[in-house]
C-alpha cells in the first residue's frame, strides 16, 4: 500500500558548505509533510583508523563542530508547528556502513536526503557517492538536493 507523504525524513548531512541548503529543503519537506525530521552525520573515522587508534576528545569536538554549524537551522525546525520533533543522530565510522547500520536500518525513514557533493571524476571512480549508494543499499525514497 502507497503511503500519502512521508512520516520521517532522515537528511545526511556531510559539513561540506551545500549542507546549510541541504537542511533548509528537508526542513520544508518535513515541514510540508508533518514528518518527524532526522539530521545525521558521520564522522569519517577510516583516517583515524589507519593511524591506530584515535583520541575520544577529536571525535567529541568535531561533533560540536557539526551540531554548532546547524544549531540556528535546528532551533527554527524545532519552532515549527508542522514539524512534530526534530533528532540529531552522530556517529563515527565508516560513512558507508554506519549510514546504514546504525542509523537508516535503525529510523527506518521513508524519505532519504542528501547532498550532491559533486566529487572529482577521479574521486568517484576510487569512493563512488553517497547518494549512489543509498540508492542501491536502501528501501525507501532518496532525494539528491543539488
Amino acid at each position: 500500500m502507497i503511503q500519502e507523504g512521508y512520516s520521517k525524513v532522515f537528511v545526511a548531512l556531510d559539513g561540506t558548505d551545500q549542507q546549510d541548503f541541504v537542511l533548509a529543503r528537508a526542513i520544508k519537506v518535513a515541514a510540508n509533510n508533518g514528518a518527524k525530521l532526522y539530521i545525521g552525520n558521520v564522522i569519517d573515522s577510516t583516517a583515524l583508523e589507519s593511524a591506530g587508534a584515535y583520541p575520544v576528545d577529536l571525535i567529541n569536538g568535531l561533533e560540536s563542530a557539526f551540531r554548532d554549524s546547524i544549531a540556528a537551522a535546528v532551533e527554527d525546525a524545532k519552532e515549527n508547528p508542522d514539524i512534530p520533533d526534530v533528532e540529531i543522530v552522530i556517529r563515527s565510522g565508516r560513512i558507508r556502513e554506519t549510514l546504514k547500520d546504525e542509523m537508516l536500518d535503525v529510523i527506518k525513514p521513508d524519505l532519504v536526503m542528501c547532498g550532491a557533493r559533486g566529487l572529482s571524476s577521479i574521486k568517484y571512480a576510487l569512493l563512488g557517492s553517497i547518494s549512489t549508494f543509498l540508492l542501491r543499499s536502501t528501501d525507501c525514497d532518496i532525494l539528491v538536493v543539488k
